[in-house]
C-alpha cells in the first residue's frame, strides 16, 4: 500500500529561548551586552550584536546557502538564486534571524513604504511599529553604510528590536547614493497588475512549489520541464524562506511566459500544533485572526499585481483532526479567512493534509455552519498525477476545476540545467465565477423585493450574494432571469424559507447575514459589522448607516431586532441573534 503523506515533511521553526537577551532588555542590549552572550557581526562598516550561539554565514563565500528564517543565523551578502533553489519547500515557521546585504539595485527592489530608513550618518532607524512589511519581518535601510537589513521576527520581537538598536557604524562605513529607477515604482506595479489575469487561472497539468520563488532565468530554464504552474509564498508570519526575486515585475514576467501562479499564505497554524504562531482556541478570536490574515494576504497579492478573482491559498499544516476543539478553531479561522477574501474580491483556497484539514472541510461542506473555500489543495504523497482525494473528500465536492493535489515532495529536480528542490503538484483549476468573484455594491438604504423581470443594482447585489453562497453561477448583470430565480429558490430551501423565487425581506435578511457568527457589540468594527448593518436594514426596514462601526445607532437597531424576536435585548450580537438573522427572521 502506498503510504499517505498527511502533509509536507515540515521542519519546525527553532524554539530556542534567548534568555540572556530577554533578561537584558532592548535598551540594555543596545548599551552593553556580555561578550560571552553576544558577538559582533560587521559588514561594510555596519556592526550589530547578536547572540553568541547564532551562526554567521558569508553568502559570498558560501553562495549555495539557503537563506531561511526557521534558524537563528545572520546571513551577510546577497542571497543567490542557486542557494535559494536548495531550500526545502516544506519548511514552515520562523524565528529570529538577520540578512545584511548591500543596498544596491538588486536589494532596493525589496524596499517599499514599510521599509524603515536610518537617518543620515546613523546605523539605526526609528522603531516604527506601523512600518512592517509583514507581521514576521522588519526591513531597515542604512544608507550611511550602504546596507539593507532584513530581520525575521519570531516569538521574541523585543529581542529583534534590541539587535537592530545595537547597530553602530565604524570608519569603514561608506554611504550609498540612491540610484534612480532601481526600485520598482508604484506605477510599474500598477502596470503589472493591469496585465496579469486572475491566478492560477484555467489549467490542468503539473505544477511545483519551491520554498523561494526562482529567478526569471531559472524559470526560463524550467520551460523545458513538464510543469506550467508554480506555487509562491506571498505572505504569512510562518513563511520560512527569503524571497529575493518576488516582485510585481517577476509575476508579470512569469505569467507572460505562460506560467500559472499559485499564491500561498502561510500564517497562523492549528492551536494543537507546536508552531510558535497559532490560531486561538477562542472562536471569536480565531475568526478575527482569519480576517486579519486574509487582509494581509490580499495586500501582498495586490502589491504583486495579482488581481481580484485570484485564488489565495491558506497553508494550514497537518493537525490532530480528532481534537474537536482544535478542529473547531481551524474551521472558524478558515471560514473567516474565506469570507474576508470574498469581501475583498478574491477567491479562497486552503492547502492542508488530506487526512486532517481536508477531512474537516469535507465534513462541513454541506452543513452550512462554516463558509467553505472555493478551492482546495490537498497533500497526499502517493505519486498519482490526479485530483482524487477519496476517501477523504468525496468526488462531488469541489468538483468543478477547484482542486490541486500535492503528490510528492522534498525532491531535487533538474530541468534546463537548473536544479531546484520542489514539491510536485497536479492541478485542475479554473478561476471562474465561484464564490466571491463578484464585487457588486451591497450597500442600500432599503432592500426592496426583486423577482423575475426585475433589473438594476439590487438584482446585481442578490446575484452576487447568491454566487457567494454557491447557489448561482451566472453573470452578475442585474437582470433577474430564470437562472437567478432557480438560485433564489435553492437558497430559500437551504434556510427553510418559503420557496417563492422572490427576494423578499426575509430572503434579503438571510442572504445579507450569511456567514460566520462572531460576537459583536458596541465598539466592534469591520466587515462583519457591515454585514450585520445590512441585515438589520433588510429585517427592520429602518434607516441605518452602513459604515462598519458598531456605534449607538447600531446598538439601538440590534436591541429593537432582539426585542422583536423575543431575544435578550442587550445589544450584543451573539449566536442567537445571528441565527435568527440567518434564518430570515
Amino acid at each position: 500500500m502506498t503510504p499517505l503523506r498527511s502533509s509536507r515533511a515540515r521542519l519546525r521553526g527553532a524554539t530556542t529561548v534567548l534568555a540572556v537577551l530577554a533578561a537584558l532588555g532592548t535598551s540594555a542590549l543596545a548599551a552593553a551586552a556580555s561578550p560571552a552572550a553576544t558577538k559582533d557581526v560587521s559588514f561594510r562598516g555596519y556592526h550589530v550584536r547578536v547572540p553568541g550561539s547564532w551562526t554567521v554565514v558569508d553568502l559570498a563565500a558560501n553562495p549555495d546557502t539557503c537563506v531561511r528564517f526557521d534558524r537563528h543565523a545572520v546571513y551577510v551578502g546577497h542571497p543567490s538564486d542557486a542557494g535559494q533553489a536548495t531550500c526545502p519547500p516544506g519548511i514552515v515557521g520562523r524565528t529570529e534571524a538577520l540578512v545584511i546585504e548591500p543596498l544596491d539595485a538588486k536589494s532596493r527592489q525589496k524596499m517599499d513604504s514599510s521599509t524603515r530608513r536610518a537617518p543620515k550618518g546613523s546605523a539605526t532607524a526609528a522603531a516604527d511599529g506601523a512600518k512592517r512589511e509583514s507581521p514576521g519581518r522588519i526591513r531597515e535601510a542604512v544608507p550611511a553604510a550602504g546596507v539593507l537589513v532584513t530581520a525575521s521576527v519570531g516569538a521574541h520581537e523585543a529581542t529583534v528590536q534590541g539587535i537592530l538598536d545595537s547597530a553602530r557604524l565604524d570608519e569603514g562605513a561608506k554611504a550609498t547614493t540612491a540610484t534612480p529607477g532601481t526600485a520598482e515604482s508604484g506605477q510599474e506595479a500598477t502596470a503589472a497588475a493591469a496585465t496579469v489575469a486572475a491566478q492560477p487561472g484555467t489549467y490542468t497539468g503539473l505544477g511545483f512549489d519551491p520554498c523561494a520563488a526562482p529567478s526569471s532565468s531559472q524559470m526560463s530554464a524550467w520551460s523545458a520541464s513538464p510543469f506550467r504552474a508554480v506555487g509562491v509564498y506571498i505572505s504569512g508570519i510562518s513563511a520560512a524562506c527569503d524571497q529575493p526575486n518576488l516582485t510585481a515585475s517577476w509575476v508579470q514576467t512569469q505569467t507572460s511566459a505562460g506560467w500559472h501562479i499559485i499564491p500561498i499564505h502561510v500564517g497562523l497554524q492549528a492551536p494543537c500544533n507546536n508552531f510558535s504562531h497559532k490560531v486561538s482556541y477562542t472562536l471569536s478570536t480565531a475568526a478575527g485572526q482569519g480576517r486579519s490574515e486574509a487582509q494581509e494576504s490580499m495586500a501582498a497579492a495586490a502589491a504583486l499585481g495579482l488581481p481580484e478573482g485570484s485564488v489565495l491559498y491558506n497553508d494550514m499544516e497537518a493537525y490532530d483532526q480528532n481534537n474537536t476543539a482544535c478542529s473547531d478553531a481551524v474551521m472558524t479561522f478558515l471560514s473567516a479567512w474565506t469570507e474576508e477574501l470574498h469581501a475583498g474580491g478574491y477567491l479562497s483556497g486552503v492547502y492542508s493534509s488530506a487526512a486532517s484539514g481536508m477531512v474537516d472541510l469535507a465534513g462541513e461542506y454541506t452543513a452550512g455552519t462554516y463558509t467553505s473555500p472555493d478551492h482546495i489543495w490537498f497533500a497526499r504523497w502517493n505519486g498519482a498525477a490526479d485530483t482524487d482525494a477519496t476517501p477523504y473528500v468525496p468526488d462531488a465536492y469541489w468538483a468543478d476545476h477547484q482542486r490541486i493535489h500535492q503528490l510528492s515532495g522534498d525532491t531535487d529536480e533538474t530541468w534546463g540545467g537548473v536544479t531546484i528542490n520542489i514539491d510536485r503538484d497536479y492541478l485542475d483549476v479554473d478561476t471562474g465565477p465561484f464564490a466571491g468573484s463578484c464585487s457588486a455594491n451591497l450597500d442600500f438604504s432599503q432592500y426592496t423585493s426583486v423577482s423575475a423581470g426585475s433589473s438594476g443594482g439590487l438584482v446585481s447585489a442578490a446575484q452576487c450574494l447568491l454566487l457567494r453562497q454557491g447557489r448561482y453561477n451566472g453573470a452578475v448583470d442585474g437582470a433577474f432571469g430564470s437562472g437567478t430565480t432557480t438560485a433564489v429558490q435553492s437558497f430559500q430551501g437551504s434556510v427553510s424559507l418559503p420557496v417563492t423565487g422572490t427576494v423578499d425581506s426575509h430572503t434579503w435578511t438571510a442572504l445579507l447575514s450569511a456567514g460566520t457568527k462572531p460576537t459583536l457589540q458596541s465598539g466592534s468594527a469591520g466587515t462583519d459589522v457591515k454585514r450585520l448593518q445590512r441585515a438589520l436594514i433588510a429585517a427592520r426596514g429602518q434607516s441605518l448607516t452602513i459604515d462598519g462601526d458598531f456605534g449607538p445607532a447600531t446598538t439601538s437597531a440590534v436591541k429593537a431586532y432582539q426585542t422583536a424576536q423575543g431575544l435578550t435585548s442587550d445589544g450584543i450580537v451573539g449566536n442567537a441573534t445571528w441565527s435568527a438573522l440567518q434564518a430570515g427572521k
